[in-house]
């Protein structure tokens, strides 16, 4: 198991208040993609890989720039998951740094951001593995600007549906997998 504690300390400080929401985030996250994981143990999922990448896959936030949720950076939020990849790879942490990258709402095509002339690589990250999409569902369901609240189903996917139809199907497709 990896020091996910080390890894936080790396790059925020542990009693700052953008750590500790990040982490209550994190920590979120993680339990309710365990507690879906332990309800389909027909899927042969990596328990320990699962709870490490939920843990980290918000790790970049720190460097963009959203000071509604504390974070002062420079970057796009949006651009949070290629951050955190990249931070993550530093580490030797390929697999997570996957999870990351791929978690943005439901995933992202090329097409979805050469269309929308999004500020990310112009590649896909949609969740391949099955911990990429359980993390990626997961996280849909809490948000760093509502620390206290998750969003029912209904209020996820009409968030999702914001964004297009095909996105609302990728929900879906998760949500049935779930």
């Amino acid at each position: 198991m990896i020091d996910i504690a080390r890894i936080f300390a790396k790059y925020y400080r542990p009693q700052s208040d953008l750590f500790q929401l990040v982490w209550k985030h994190s920590q979120q996250v993680a339990q309710l993609a365990q507690e879906i994981a332990l309800a389909h143990q027909q899927l042969d999922i990596d328990y320990t890989f699962l709870y490490e990448a939920a843990m980290l896959h918000d790790i970049g936030v720190f460097r963009t720039h959203a000071p509604s949720i504390l974070c002062n950076g420079e970057a796009p939020y949006l651009q949070h998951g290629v951050i955190g990849a990249e931070l993550l790879r530093s580490e030797g942490l390929e697999a997570h740094a996957l999870v990351c990258e791929r978690h943005i709402g439901v995933g992202l095509t090329v097409e979805d951001i050469v269309r929308q002339n999004l500020p990310l690589p112009q590649r896909d990250m949609l969740p391949v593995t099955i911990e990429e999409k359980l993390v990626c569902y997961a996280d849909n369901f809490f948000s760093k600007s509502q620390p206290d609240v998750q969003r029912t189903f209904t209020q996820v996917r009409n968030s999702i549906a914001r964004f297009g139809n095909e996105n609302v199907e990728r929900f879906d497709k998760l949500a049935q997998l779930f």
